[in-house]
């Protein structure tokens, strides 16, 4: 299960280094950008094998505020020739604490994500369907975590536009 997650690595990493830039036909890893919505980007791979869809955004708040970390970022991602239609990630911008719990909360709902590295994935697909039914109708998302260094973060992101960019997931990555 994990093999397939590293597949669009390369993708994703520079889609959030080139977050800020305005918009561009193509970035350096060969990822198409097919729109905005709200505080979300959709992205697809350039070409036609393997096809890999993602929805990301970037956190509105990170607390501590002057805590060093790289680039911040929630993923939804998609690839159709393995069946996997909604895959959720994040990547924390440190290395997470061993065997540390990772905590996603959308209004009352909580979830647990497993860590590895600087990412969190969702163990469970019916708890990931979960997460995303309640990210459409939430407006807030809440990742809590820790580093190894024993720092603990919260950052929150706007679900605003999670529901139309996950349409646009779907219809570029069918």
């Amino acid at each position: 299960m994990m093999a397939r997650r590293s597949i669009p690595t390369l993708i994703c990493s520079a889609a959030a280094l080139l977050w800020a830039t305005p918009l561009v036909a193509q970035d350096a890893a060969g990822a198409l950008e097919k729109g905005r919505y709200g505080q979300w980007i959709v992205h697809q791979s350039a070409g036609d094998d393997p096809k890999i869809c993602f929805a990301a955004s970037q956190p509105q708040t990170k607390e501590p505020a002057g805590a060093n970390r790289s680039a911040i970022v929630f993923y939804v991602s998609a690839w159709p020739k393995d069946g996997i239609k909604s895959e959720v990630s994040v990547k924390l911008g440190y290395p997470i604490r061993p065997d540390s719990p990772v905590a996603v909360e959308v209004g009352s709902d909580e979830f647990q994500l497993f860590a590895k590295d600087d990412r969190a994935y969702v163990a469970d697909a019916t708890d990931e369907l979960k997460l995303i039914e309640a990210m459409k109708k939430g407006s807030a998302l809440v990742v809590r975590a820790t580093s190894t260094r024993g720092t603990q973060t919260t950052d929150t992101y706007s679900l605003q536009g999670i529901t139309k960019a996950l349409q646009e997931m779907a219809s570029a990555c069918p």
